[in-house]
């Protein structure tokens, strides 16, 4: 991105026009440099008007993230994280895990504008929207070993869902091991990357990113369903709001886990999951493909399936699980 295109877009966030001229002259710079700078702001989702005569308008003015607004929606977790807003950086996550071994990081939330090099589960790369997503990054450090944080990522579902479910929307659904949906369609999801020993102490990276209102451009550009928190409800609280309700939960969450680990959200995790008692496939790692119906997951967060050849567990890795309607015949069979 242009260095000048977050300065000229909170100008234009008034919505009124504001001629090429008058924004080159409070920056300082060229018209010929507004225009460059605009035109990076349409890569990153964000419709600019250009009318002869009357310059440069935002339709859609752009909410920026203020902390004091945010913080106002943490209640009794406020004091649990410290806020650090940046306009643009490449991955919360990457940035966050240049810090998580330093000390006194616990509870440091990075939360970005936009992301030029977002990421998710995978490699697979995250599509943002400049004032139409939600991404951050969580520092937390856990008193306990790597191999005890399984299941995580489902847990931190279960806080996504929670917090969602406080903001008003409807039909939130999980989708094993780190995606959250509503009707089958994706509305976000988890990250995590770990550092420590098996024994502890561990520290994480919780990386999460929601599509908070999507164009339809963006959408295009997304090879899966994708939908928005702005179709699922579209009186959405603004995004100061929803960050902050999010982060209150997710906070509380993380602490409950360090205590009980993921059983104690198992069971509200299997009911929000998507696909329970549903025919799947897993794609594993060498790319082969294994087929059965959903039946659990386990303490663990391992995803328990049924299968032709008895019932299996599966760590989530970089197993993908997709819908495999086909499947209930051969299960009945």
């Amino acid at each position: 991105m242009v260095p000048l295109t977050i300065p000229i877009l909170r100008l234009l966030s008034d919505g009124e026009f504001h001629s090429g001229e008058t924004l080159a002259r409070n920056l300082k710079v060229s018209r010929s440099s507004i225009w460059n700078a605009l035109q990076a702001a349409n890569a990153f989702g964000v419709l600019i008007y250009k009318v002869r005569g009357r310059g440069y308008q935002m339709p859609t003015p752009l909410e920026w993230y203020e902390d004091q607004k945010i913080v106002a929606h943490l209640g009794s977790q406020a004091e649990k994280i410290s806020l650090h807003i940046q306009d643009v950086v490449d991955s919360t996550n990457s940035q966050q895990l240049k810090l998580v071994a330093l000390p006194n990081v616990h509870g440091r939330c990075l939360i970005a504008e936009i992301q030029t090099n977002g990421r998710g589960r995978r490699g697979r790369p995250w599509q943002g929207v400049l004032g139409g997503s939600l991404s951050f990054s969580i520092i937390w450090q856990f008193n306990m070993g790597v191999a005890q944080l399984s299941g995580l990522s489902l847990a931190v579902g279960v806080a996504l869902a929670r917090a969602l479910r406080e903001l008003g929307l409807l039909g939130i659904q999980l989708k094993w091991p780190n995606d959250l949906l509503h009707n089958f369609h994706k509305l976000g999801g988890v990250l995590i990357e770990l550092q420590g020993e098996a024994l502890g102490p561990s520290s994480t990276v919780v990386g999460i990113g929601l599509n908070y209102r999507l164009n339809a451009l963006v959408k295009n550009k997304i090879d899966q369903a994708v939908s928005d928190l702005a179709s699922v409800k579209p009186d959405i609280a603004p995004r100061n709001q929803v960050i902050g309700v999010v982060l209150r939960h997710l906070t509380s969450v993380l602490a409950e886990f360090e205590q009980k680990g993921f059983g104690a959200f198992r069971q509200e995790w299997q009911e929000l999951h998507a696909y329970q008692d549903k025919p799947v496939g897993l794609r594993m790692p060498d790319g082969s493909e294994i087929f059965g119906i959903v039946r659990n997951v386990s303490e663990e967060g391992a995803l328990i399936l049924e299968t032709v050849s008895g019932e299996r567990r599966f760590g989530s890795g970089e197993i993908s699980l997709r819908s495999n309607f086909n499947t209930t015949a051969t299960m009945r069979a």
